[in-house]
């Protein structure tokens, strides 16, 4: 097994998730691949950030600066687009929305940095879209109550029911594999930059990595959670 975070030996740039090392757990063979040790990097990141913004602002001044003014614009930004959004049910889900845009952002974009990113694996977007499906279903209970959910199924008439809850049903996995198949399209794209053109593919890829890097991971990471708030909103509805 190739033990690289993303470079492979033999063609320079690999997209391929890859074993690092195994062990033996309850009898099964569980391997520790390149997915686990991206996402332990990037956790390790948001984590430092999150202890350094906290003690920035436990120390703040009234004029902004530096790092400080950082993390305001940050929350500010992620504030607003929840309450545009969400209305008076953002300060509910502004936690989760923000973490997750953070989650995504830096992991889409984590290619940048030699990483290969780990919403490219389709194990790491799946358990999003399960959360937010999660979160969809317990707010349509908790303010539809079972009734309005039976109800909502069968509109606008009860043979529509099995349509109905195959679109329900379809929601983690659209949301899922549409941020999983963007990001794997850029990694392959770059890889394959990389690993034809060799030496080549000097200074100019950079251009490409503002595109499938950057841009469309913001875009992606964007559409993610806007699509998250609309269904949450959706469920609670005019509660």
């Amino acid at each position: 097994m190739n033990t690289g975070i993303l470079m492979s030996a033999d063609s320079g740039v690999d997209f391929m998730i890859h074993g690092i090392f195994s062990y033996n757990f309850f009898g099964h063979e569980v391997w520790i691949t390149t997915t686990h040790v991206c996402l332990l990097i990037i956790m390790l990141v948001i984590i430092g950030f999150a202890i350094a913004a906290n003690r920035a602002m436990k120390h703040a001044s009234e004029v902004p600066g530096g790092f400080q003014n950082v993390v305001e614009m940050i929350v500010e930004k992620l504030d607003g687009m929840i309450h545009n959004v969400m209305g008076k049910n953002a300060a509910k889900f502004a936690n989760y929305i923000g973490t997750i845009f953070i989650f995504i952002l830096i992991s889409n974009i984590s290619g940048l940095f030699g990483l290969r990113p780990p919403t490219a694996d389709y194990g790491v977007t799946l358990p999003l879209g399960l959360l937010t499906f999660t979160l969809i279903h317990y707010n349509k209970l908790k303010h539809q109550k079972l009734s309005g959910v039976l109800k909502g199924l069968c509109e606008p008439w009860p043979i529509w029911a099995p349509i109905n809850i195959i679109g329900d049903v379809a929601v983690p996995i659209s949301l899922s594999l549409r941020l999983f198949a963007n990001v794997l399209s850029g990694t392959v794209m770059m890889a394959l930059v990389y690993g034809l053109l060799k030496w080549f593919a000097v200074i100019w890829p950079a251009a490409l990595h503002v595109y499938f890097d950057l841009f469309s991971g913001a875009i992606q990471t964007y559409v993610f959670c806007m699509l998250t708030m609309t269904y949450i909103s959706d469920a609670i509805g005019d509660d």
